[in-house]
Protein backbone atom coordinates (compact mmCIF):
# COMPACT_ATOMS: atom_id res chain seq x y z
CA UNK A 1 0.00 0.00 0.00
CA UNK A 2 2.82 2.42 0.91
CA UNK A 3 4.68 1.58 -2.32
CA UNK A 4 1.55 2.21 -4.37
CA UNK A 5 1.10 5.61 -2.72
CA UNK A 6 4.70 6.49 -3.45
CA UNK A 7 4.26 5.58 -7.10
CA UNK A 8 1.22 7.85 -7.35
CA UNK A 9 3.19 10.72 -5.87
CA UNK A 10 5.95 10.32 -8.45
CA UNK A 11 3.46 10.17 -11.31
CA UNK A 12 0.99 12.86 -10.36
CA UNK A 13 1.61 16.56 -9.94
CA UNK A 14 1.97 17.45 -6.28
CA UNK A 15 -1.25 19.48 -6.04
CA UNK A 16 -3.37 16.69 -7.60
CA UNK A 17 -1.85 14.15 -5.21
CA UNK A 18 -2.84 16.28 -2.24
CA UNK A 19 -6.34 16.95 -3.56
CA UNK A 20 -6.94 13.25 -4.15
CA UNK A 21 -6.47 12.72 -0.41
CA UNK A 22 -8.14 15.88 0.80
CA UNK A 23 -4.87 17.16 2.29
CA UNK A 24 -3.45 20.68 2.42
CA UNK A 25 -0.10 19.40 3.67
CA UNK A 26 1.96 16.34 2.83
CA UNK A 27 3.12 13.85 5.49
CA UNK A 28 6.38 13.29 3.59
CA UNK A 29 8.80 15.10 1.27
CA UNK A 30 9.08 17.00 -0.98
CA UNK A 31 8.33 19.91 1.34
CA UNK A 32 6.95 23.40 0.80
CA UNK A 33 9.25 25.59 2.90
CA UNK A 34 9.16 29.13 4.25
CA UNK A 35 12.66 30.23 5.27
CA UNK A 36 13.35 32.89 7.93
CA UNK A 37 16.91 34.28 7.99
CA UNK A 38 19.09 37.37 7.76
CA UNK A 39 22.88 37.03 7.86
CA UNK A 40 25.63 35.12 6.05
CA UNK A 41 25.33 32.15 8.40
CA UNK A 42 21.71 31.75 7.25
CA UNK A 43 22.67 32.06 3.58
CA UNK A 44 24.50 28.72 3.68
CA UNK A 45 21.32 26.85 4.62
CA UNK A 46 19.24 28.81 2.12
CA UNK A 47 21.80 28.08 -0.59
CA UNK A 48 21.61 24.32 -0.02
CA UNK A 49 17.81 24.31 0.11
CA UNK A 50 17.73 26.30 -3.15
CA UNK A 51 20.04 23.76 -4.79
CA UNK A 52 17.84 20.94 -3.55
CA UNK A 53 14.74 22.55 -5.03
CA UNK A 54 16.49 23.07 -8.39
CA UNK A 55 17.86 19.51 -8.51
CA UNK A 56 14.42 17.97 -7.96
CA UNK A 57 15.92 15.47 -5.53
CA UNK A 58 12.57 14.98 -3.85
CA UNK A 59 13.29 16.99 -0.69
CA UNK A 60 12.24 20.58 -1.47
CA UNK A 61 9.22 21.31 -3.64
CA UNK A 62 8.95 25.07 -3.12
CA UNK A 63 10.92 27.68 -1.20
CA UNK A 64 10.05 31.23 -0.17
CA UNK A 65 11.88 33.62 2.16
CA UNK A 66 11.06 35.95 5.06
CA UNK A 67 13.77 38.41 6.00
CA UNK A 68 14.30 41.68 7.82
CA UNK A 69 14.36 45.17 6.37
CA UNK A 70 17.61 46.50 5.02
CA UNK A 71 20.21 45.10 2.66
CA UNK A 72 20.87 41.83 4.50
CA UNK A 73 22.71 38.85 2.93
CA UNK A 74 19.63 36.58 2.86
CA UNK A 75 17.62 39.16 0.95
CA UNK A 76 20.41 39.67 -1.58
CA UNK A 77 20.73 35.94 -2.16
CA UNK A 78 16.96 35.45 -2.47
CA UNK A 79 16.68 38.19 -5.10
CA UNK A 80 19.66 36.75 -6.97
CA UNK A 81 17.97 33.35 -7.12
CA UNK A 82 14.55 34.87 -7.84
CA UNK A 83 12.96 33.48 -4.69
CA UNK A 84 9.76 35.06 -3.41
CA UNK A 85 10.62 37.41 -0.52
CA UNK A 86 8.20 38.36 2.28
CA UNK A 87 8.63 41.18 4.78
CA UNK A 88 8.58 40.46 8.50
CA UNK A 89 6.07 39.58 9.89
CA UNK A 90 4.66 37.53 7.00
CA UNK A 91 1.01 37.40 6.02
CA UNK A 92 -0.91 34.89 3.89
CA UNK A 93 0.91 31.84 5.30
CA UNK A 94 -2.08 29.64 6.08
CA UNK A 95 -2.15 26.41 4.04
CA UNK A 96 0.74 27.38 1.77
CA UNK A 97 3.69 25.73 3.55
CA UNK A 98 4.46 22.43 5.23
CA UNK A 99 7.43 23.48 7.36
CA UNK A 100 9.10 26.71 8.49
CA UNK A 101 12.88 27.05 8.77
CA UNK A 102 14.58 29.61 11.04
CA UNK A 103 18.33 30.21 10.72
CA UNK A 104 19.99 33.17 12.45
CA UNK A 105 16.87 35.31 12.18
CA UNK A 106 16.84 37.20 15.48
CA UNK A 107 13.07 37.56 15.89
CA UNK A 108 10.82 35.38 18.02
CA UNK A 109 8.00 33.71 16.09
CA UNK A 110 4.68 33.94 17.93
CA UNK A 111 2.57 30.88 18.62
CA UNK A 112 -0.10 31.77 16.07
CA UNK A 113 2.48 31.86 13.27
CA UNK A 114 4.18 28.63 14.35
CA UNK A 115 0.84 26.83 14.34
CA UNK A 116 0.29 27.67 10.67
CA UNK A 117 2.99 25.12 9.73
CA UNK A 118 1.60 21.56 9.94
CA UNK A 119 5.05 20.09 10.69
CA UNK A 120 6.23 22.98 12.83
CA UNK A 121 9.23 25.27 12.42
CA UNK A 122 12.81 23.99 12.48
CA UNK A 123 15.84 25.93 13.67
CA UNK A 124 19.55 25.46 12.89
CA UNK A 125 21.57 26.36 16.00
CA UNK A 126 25.41 26.37 16.00
CA UNK A 127 26.06 24.66 19.33
CA UNK A 128 25.39 21.43 21.14
CA UNK A 129 22.17 22.45 22.84
CA UNK A 130 21.41 22.94 25.66
CA UNK A 131 24.92 24.44 25.87
CA UNK A 132 25.06 28.01 24.58
CA UNK A 133 21.45 28.92 24.09
CA UNK A 134 21.09 32.50 22.92
CA UNK A 135 22.18 34.85 20.13
CA UNK A 136 25.98 34.41 20.23
CA UNK A 137 26.87 30.71 20.70
CA UNK A 138 29.90 30.74 18.39
CA UNK A 139 31.55 33.69 20.14
CA UNK A 140 31.10 32.07 23.55
CA UNK A 141 32.39 28.72 22.30
CA UNK A 142 35.69 30.43 21.44
CA UNK A 143 35.69 32.75 24.46
CA UNK A 144 35.33 29.90 26.95
CA UNK A 145 37.84 27.62 25.26
CA UNK A 146 35.45 24.81 24.32
CA UNK A 147 37.23 22.02 22.44
CA UNK A 148 34.01 20.45 21.11
CA UNK A 149 30.99 22.08 19.56
CA UNK A 150 28.43 21.14 16.94
CA UNK A 151 25.13 21.97 15.27
CA UNK A 152 21.63 21.16 16.49
CA UNK A 153 18.32 21.05 14.63
CA UNK A 154 15.41 21.79 16.95
CA UNK A 155 11.69 22.33 16.57
CA UNK A 156 11.09 25.83 17.89
CA UNK A 157 8.66 26.69 20.65
CA UNK A 158 6.90 30.02 21.25
CA UNK A 159 7.95 32.60 23.85
CA UNK A 160 11.58 31.45 24.30
CA UNK A 161 14.61 30.97 22.06
CA UNK A 162 16.50 27.66 21.70
CA UNK A 163 14.50 25.49 24.11
CA UNK A 164 12.59 23.22 21.71
CA UNK A 165 13.00 19.46 21.28
CA UNK A 166 16.04 18.15 19.39
CA UNK A 167 15.47 16.44 16.04
CA UNK A 168 19.09 16.07 14.93
CA UNK A 169 22.52 16.90 16.37
CA UNK A 170 26.08 16.57 15.13
CA UNK A 171 29.32 16.87 17.08
CA UNK A 172 32.36 18.76 15.72
CA UNK A 173 35.81 19.46 17.09
CA UNK A 174 36.75 23.12 17.43
CA UNK A 175 39.84 23.66 15.22
CA UNK A 176 42.87 24.88 17.15
CA UNK A 177 43.37 28.66 17.26
CA UNK A 178 40.38 29.34 15.05
CA UNK A 179 38.47 32.62 15.20
CA UNK A 180 34.73 33.01 15.68
CA UNK A 181 34.42 33.94 12.00
CA UNK A 182 36.23 30.78 10.92
CA UNK A 183 34.19 28.56 13.23
CA UNK A 184 31.00 30.28 12.11
CA UNK A 185 31.75 29.55 8.45
CA UNK A 186 32.45 25.90 9.27
CA UNK A 187 29.28 25.42 11.31
CA UNK A 188 27.15 27.25 8.75
CA UNK A 189 28.11 24.65 6.15
CA UNK A 190 27.73 21.71 8.53
CA UNK A 191 24.40 23.04 9.77
CA UNK A 192 23.06 23.40 6.24
CA UNK A 193 23.85 19.77 5.44
CA UNK A 194 22.40 18.57 8.74
CA UNK A 195 19.20 20.49 7.98
CA UNK A 196 18.84 18.84 4.58
CA UNK A 197 19.53 15.45 6.15
CA UNK A 198 16.78 16.15 8.71
CA UNK A 199 14.26 16.92 5.97
CA UNK A 200 14.93 13.58 4.29
CA UNK A 201 13.44 11.73 7.26
CA UNK A 202 11.48 14.48 9.00
CA UNK A 203 8.35 12.46 9.89
CA UNK A 204 10.46 9.84 11.69
CA UNK A 205 12.55 12.49 13.43
CA UNK A 206 9.44 14.29 14.67
CA UNK A 207 8.29 11.02 16.26
CA UNK A 208 11.70 10.40 17.84
CA UNK A 209 12.44 13.98 18.93
CA UNK A 210 13.88 14.35 22.43
CA UNK A 211 13.52 17.15 24.94
CA UNK A 212 16.61 19.11 25.89
CA UNK A 213 18.25 18.10 29.14
CA UNK A 214 17.53 20.45 32.06
CA UNK A 215 21.19 20.14 33.09
CA UNK A 216 24.13 21.62 31.22
CA UNK A 217 22.22 24.61 29.84
CA UNK A 218 24.29 27.79 29.41
CA UNK A 219 23.39 31.15 27.93
CA UNK A 220 25.32 32.98 25.19
CA UNK A 221 24.38 36.69 25.33
CA UNK A 222 25.16 39.13 22.55
CA UNK A 223 28.71 40.37 22.38
CA UNK A 224 29.17 44.02 23.31
CA UNK A 225 31.86 46.67 23.32
CA UNK A 226 32.13 46.40 27.10
CA UNK A 227 33.63 42.94 26.65
CA UNK A 228 36.61 44.38 24.79
CA UNK A 229 38.25 46.08 27.81
CA UNK A 230 41.40 44.23 28.86
CA UNK A 231 42.08 43.63 32.54
CA UNK A 232 45.83 43.11 32.65
CA UNK A 233 45.88 42.08 36.32
CA UNK A 234 43.16 39.44 35.86
CA UNK A 235 43.52 38.01 32.37
CA UNK A 236 46.10 35.43 31.35
CA UNK A 237 47.76 35.19 27.95
CA UNK A 238 45.26 32.46 27.04
CA UNK A 239 42.30 34.61 28.09
CA UNK A 240 43.49 37.51 25.93
CA UNK A 241 44.04 35.13 23.01
CA UNK A 242 40.51 33.71 23.31
CA UNK A 243 38.97 37.14 23.61
CA UNK A 244 40.75 38.38 20.49
CA UNK A 245 39.74 35.29 18.48
CA UNK A 246 36.14 35.60 19.71
CA UNK A 247 35.43 39.28 19.11
CA UNK A 248 38.55 40.92 17.64
CA UNK A 249 37.34 40.98 14.04
CA UNK A 250 34.26 42.98 15.08
CA UNK A 251 35.25 44.87 18.22
CA UNK A 252 38.93 45.83 18.75
CA UNK A 253 40.39 45.03 22.16
CA UNK A 254 40.85 48.15 24.29
CA UNK A 255 42.84 49.52 27.18
CA UNK A 256 43.76 52.96 28.52
CA UNK A 257 47.08 54.79 28.19
CA UNK A 258 47.75 58.16 29.77
CA UNK A 259 44.00 58.54 30.41
CA UNK A 260 43.07 57.89 26.79
CA UNK A 261 41.39 54.88 25.20
CA UNK A 262 43.70 52.95 22.91
CA UNK A 263 42.63 50.07 20.63
CA UNK A 264 44.98 47.12 20.18
CA UNK A 265 45.20 45.64 16.70
CA UNK A 266 46.84 42.68 14.92
CA UNK A 267 47.28 40.36 17.88
CA UNK A 268 50.23 37.96 17.53
CA UNK A 269 49.82 35.86 20.67
CA UNK A 270 52.13 35.13 23.56
CA UNK A 271 55.56 36.78 23.53
CA UNK A 272 58.79 35.72 25.20
CA UNK A 273 60.53 38.75 26.69
CA UNK A 274 64.10 38.94 27.99
CA UNK A 275 64.07 41.30 30.95
CA UNK A 276 66.96 43.61 31.75
CA UNK A 277 66.17 43.08 35.43
CA UNK A 278 64.95 39.47 35.76
CA UNK A 279 64.49 39.71 39.53
CA UNK A 280 62.13 42.66 39.23
CA UNK A 281 58.68 41.38 38.37
CA UNK A 282 56.94 43.66 35.83
CA UNK A 283 53.62 45.25 36.74
CA UNK A 284 50.63 44.05 34.63
CA UNK A 285 50.15 46.52 31.80
CA UNK A 286 53.90 47.17 31.45
CA UNK A 287 55.03 47.73 27.85
CA UNK A 288 58.06 46.45 25.97
CA UNK A 289 58.82 47.21 22.32
CA UNK A 290 60.39 44.30 20.43
CA UNK A 291 62.33 45.88 17.59
CA UNK A 292 63.28 42.62 15.86
CA UNK A 293 59.64 41.62 15.32
CA UNK A 294 58.13 45.14 15.36
CA UNK A 295 55.81 44.06 18.17
CA UNK A 296 54.39 45.91 21.14
CA UNK A 297 54.44 43.47 24.07
CA UNK A 298 52.16 43.96 27.09
CA UNK A 299 52.50 42.21 30.44
CA UNK A 300 49.35 40.46 31.65
CA UNK A 301 48.65 38.12 34.58
CA UNK A 302 50.97 35.29 33.60
CA UNK A 303 53.17 36.54 30.77
CA UNK A 304 53.38 38.84 27.76
CA UNK A 305 51.13 39.23 24.71
CA UNK A 306 51.96 41.10 21.52
CA UNK A 307 50.26 43.45 19.09
CA UNK A 308 51.55 44.75 15.76
CA UNK A 309 49.53 47.98 15.72
CA UNK A 310 47.41 50.31 17.83
CA UNK A 311 44.72 52.88 17.18
CA UNK A 312 45.10 56.15 19.06
CA UNK A 313 44.09 59.15 16.98
CA UNK A 314 44.97 57.06 13.92
CA UNK A 315 46.36 53.63 13.19
CA UNK A 316 50.01 53.31 14.22
CA UNK A 317 52.38 50.41 13.78
CA UNK A 318 54.15 49.23 16.92
CA UNK A 319 57.27 51.04 15.68
CA UNK A 320 55.34 54.28 15.12
CA UNK A 321 53.80 54.11 18.59
CA UNK A 322 57.17 53.43 20.17
CA UNK A 323 59.02 56.16 18.31
CA UNK A 324 56.30 58.75 18.72
CA UNK A 325 55.15 58.07 22.28
CA UNK A 326 57.08 55.43 24.23
CA UNK A 327 60.75 55.91 23.39
CA UNK A 328 61.63 58.17 26.31
CA UNK A 329 59.80 56.08 28.89
CA UNK A 330 61.09 52.72 27.71
CA UNK A 331 64.73 53.81 27.68
CA UNK A 332 64.64 52.76 31.32
CA UNK A 333 63.89 49.15 30.26
CA UNK A 334 60.66 47.15 30.14
CA UNK A 335 59.72 47.88 33.77
CA UNK A 336 59.44 51.66 33.94
CA UNK A 337 57.65 53.30 36.85
CA UNK A 338 56.24 56.08 34.66
CA UNK A 339 52.65 56.23 33.40
CA UNK A 340 53.93 56.52 29.81
CA UNK A 341 55.30 52.99 30.01
CA UNK A 342 52.11 51.22 31.04
CA UNK A 343 48.66 50.36 29.84
CA UNK A 344 46.07 50.71 32.61
CA UNK A 345 42.97 48.57 33.04
CA UNK A 346 39.75 50.64 33.10
CA UNK A 347 37.99 51.08 36.41
CA UNK A 348 34.95 48.86 37.04
CA UNK A 349 32.73 51.94 37.09
CA UNK A 350 33.78 52.74 33.52
CA UNK A 351 32.79 49.30 32.27
CA UNK A 352 29.52 49.31 34.23
CA UNK A 353 28.58 52.71 32.80
CA UNK A 354 29.28 51.49 29.27
CA UNK A 355 27.14 48.39 29.79
CA UNK A 356 24.23 50.55 31.01
CA UNK A 357 24.54 52.78 27.95
CA UNK A 358 24.50 49.76 25.62
CA UNK A 359 21.46 48.27 27.34
CA UNK A 360 19.50 51.38 26.39
CA UNK A 361 20.25 51.01 22.68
Amino acid sequence: MWASGSLCRRCWPRALWRLSRGLSSSPAPPWRLLFFGSDQFAVESLKLLTSSRSSRDGIVESLEVVTLSGDVPVKRFAHQKQLAVHSWPPVDVEGRFDVGVVVSFGCLLHEGLINKFPHGVLNVHPSLLPRWRGPAPIFHTILHGDTMTGVTIIQIRPHRFDVGPILNQELHEVPGNCTADELGALLATRGAHLLLDTFRTLPERLVLKRQQSPTGATFAPKISASMSWLQWEEQTCEHVDRLYRAIGSRIPLRTTWMGRTIKLLDFVGKCHISLLHPKRKPVPGTLSYQKESNTLAVCCKDGWVGFKAVLLKKRLTAADFYNGYLHQALQQGPCPHTAEGRFVSPKPATRAHERRDQSKL
